[in-house]
């Protein structure tokens, strides 16, 4: 038996009929979907400590269920001390069932920790129907043991829909449930 994550399953039975009838789609392939998450972790003290890295992919793997990898600075810049091919961050991007489940625990588990919340804002879209999410502190995931951290990072969380407009990937994040101020 196939498995379907419980996210998934509500944008087949639910999400796409009432994005059709709400958007006035044909065809199910025109309803926008999610396509993929990437998530970032930018990490300017690393150039000091090196074991920063570390910690973050292995953080950045336990948060997201899928291996993290460490992206390198492009070009030299004398007045941080950074040269080409540096580590100075994580990313990873998760795509079908994993994105699907990390999305599920996002919304159900991790955004309800946030203190004083009140809501995502709306103004995190790009103009292309993508959706940009900044959390300040990582410790709001529960796979995250707080023991055990050394900084508190922040990490910034972009949705890729297939949507042509920002209006049809706000009506598409909605139904997923992610909860928006207004």
């Amino acid at each position: 038996m196939n498995y379907l994550p419980r996210i998934k399953n509500k944008y087949v039975n639910e999400i796409v009929p009432e994005l059709k009838k709400q958007f006035g789609y044909k065809s199910n392939m025109q309803v926008p979907k999610l396509k993929k998450i990437c998530i970032n972790q930018g990490l300017g003290d690393a150039i000091i400590n090196k074991k920063l890295i570390t910690t973050a992919i292995n953080e950045m793997t336990f948060i997201s269920g899928q291996k993290a990898v460490p992206t390198n600075a492009k070009k030299n810049i004398s007045n941080f001390k950074l040269r080409i091919g540096f580590p100075i961050g994580v990313r990873v991007t998760l795509r079908r069932n994993k994105m699907y489940e990390f999305l599920d625990r996002l919304i159900s588990v991790s955004l309800p920790r946030v203190r004083d919340f009140r809501g995502i804002s709306n103004k995190g879209f790009d103009g292309k129907g993508n959706y940009n999410l900044g959390i300040t502190e990582q410790i709001i995931f529960p796979e995250i043991d707080i023991d055990k951290i050394e900084k508190l990072n922040g990490l910034n969380i972009t949705l890729v829909t297939s949507a042509k407009t920002d209006k049809e990937a706000l009506a598409l994040l909605k139904n997923f449930g992610l909860p928006f101020k207004n």
